[in-house]
């Protein structure tokens, strides 16, 4: 239990370093910048699949930098809320597993599928849920619709009540691409996860 108790702290901290908002550096004056300068173009050679002139560096084998290159903040933005909702996802989609809140509703008599929360509690719960959801995103309205005219990078707003956001240029910008991989990482295992628990009947690890 100890053990388990560390691997929570541990992921919750994860999470909560995703919500960091993104230093903001001064505009880039090279005019061919990949993705206006966004983290993320780094990656690994050779690759295993071949796209032609693409390839890992700066990966953008459809070409949305290239046809749609005043919607990159809004691509990025996009991901990053993506990425943090799924990392919130795979914490929330385990940690049920093993812990329940309080209320006869959410007991492992009542559910004992994770997998089966959705549907149970469709009519309590889930609608909450969706309320709050739909309030926080009615609240970054303002900032995404102001995104390309003030110097704003994506994801950030100003939300890092406990400071996790190094100072130094090149700490921050290795933050940035943590969250930006783990968040990436989450929506794929978020996905695989629901599929794993579905397919076999089980809950975590999901094997058969």
């Amino acid at each position: 239990m100890a053990k388990f108790t560390s691997a929570l702290l541990a992921a919750l901290a994860g999470t909560a370093a995703a919500f960091a908002p993104v230093s903001t550096p001064a505009k880039s004056t090279q005019l061919n910048e990949f993705a206006n300068g966004l983290v993320g173009g780094e990656g690994p050679e050779p690759m295993p699949f071949n796209f032609g002139e693409k390839t890992s560096k700066n990966f953008d084998p459809i070409g949305f930098s290239e046809r749609a290159p005043e919607w990159l903040n809004w691509f990025r933005e996009a991901e990053l809320k993506h990425g943090r909702q799924a990392m919130l996802g795979v914490v929330g989609f385990v940690v049920p597993e093993f812990i329940r809140v309080p209320g006869e509703q959410f007991s492992f008599e009542a559910i004992p599928k994770v997998i089966d929360a959705h549907d149970a509690l469709l009519d309590t719960s889930m609608k909450q849920i969706l309320l709050w959801v739909s309030f926080m995103e009615a609240m970054s309205l303002g900032a995404l619709s102001n995104m390309n005219e003030f110097d704003r990078k994506p994801g950030n707003f100003g939300f890092d009540p406990l400071g996790l956001m190094p100072t130094d240029a090149e700490k921050a910008k290795n933050m940035e691409l943590a969250e930006l991989k783990n968040g990436r990482l989450a929506m794929v295992a978020l996905g695989g996860m629901v599929h794993g628990a579905i397919v076999t009947g089980h809950g975590f690890p999901y094997l058969p």
